[in-house]
């Protein structure tokens, strides 16, 4: 799940992108509203955290455009997250669109549980425990269980999973699964994903029934399935 990050004060935005990303999040960062603008008019996130006194464009205008566009930015979540915490802006947010509204200074305890929330809430009717074989994960805590063990997984081992378990059984191709693990500023190119995929299939290796294996399918993509336990 990849969330934007729209906050100028740099100190605040690497603390909690190094947060969100230590609870299995993908995480880019806008450090103005031109540029956050900019990003939500190409790309899709479960999530925006947004500030409102933005370099460049307001936080609220680009409330207002993301909502103004329709189709998935009608619906994606934002969680203002400001110090202009008073009763006229509190309601503004609310009435352009806004799911949430945390006043800084905050706790980020409750910062985690609110994008919880919301997230969950974004996934509507959709499981919220995805299962392939004897590995499940569980769309709130953010937590793979493997034969009912917690899975030690790195950042971006979790995301590369997290993409194949939520289309479990369908092949996910290699350069959607790029864009689900890397940010758009890493530092990576699509073959990086292969030393990934490497790294979770050793962790998955099992010979009980009901392992789960990740095929590769040559052109396509690649392919999470319960392994053939003959």
């Amino acid at each position: 799940m990849r969330i934007l990050l729209v906050e100028d004060h740099t100190e605040l935005q690497h603390w909690l992108a190094k947060a969100l990303r230590d609870a299995h999040l993908t995480v880019e960062c806008a450090t103005n509203g031109a540029d956050a603008d900019a990003l939500l008019h190409t790309q899709e996130y479960a999530l925006v955290i947004l500030d409102l006194t933005l370099p460049k464009m307001d936080g609220l205008e680009v409330l207002k455009r993301l909502r103004a566009r329709g189709g998935a930015g009608g619906k994606t979540p934002v969680l203002i997250l400001t110090a202009r915490g008073g009763l006229e802006d509190r309601v503004q947010g609310l009435n352009l669109g806004a799911d949430d509204y945390l006043a800084k200074p905050f706790e980020l305890v409750e910062l985690e549980a609110r994008v919880r929330a919301l997230l969950r809430r974004g996934l509507g009717n959709e499981a919220l425990v995805y299962r392939c074989g004897a590995l499940a994960f569980d769309t709130v805590t953010r937590m793979f269980t493997y034969y009912e063990q917690g899975l030690a997984l790195t950042p971006r081992e979790h995301a590369v999973l997290e993409a194949l378990i939520t289309k479990s059984g369908r092949a996910v191709a290699k350069e959607k699964l790029f864009d689900e693990v890397f940010a758009l500023a890493d530092d990576a190119n699509l073959d990086a994903i292969e030393l990934y995929i490497h790294r979770v299939r050793k962790k998955l290796e099992s010979g009980q029934p009901g392992a789960a294996a990740i095929t590769t399918l040559r052109g396509i993509g690649y392919l999470l399935q319960p392994r053939d336990p003959a």
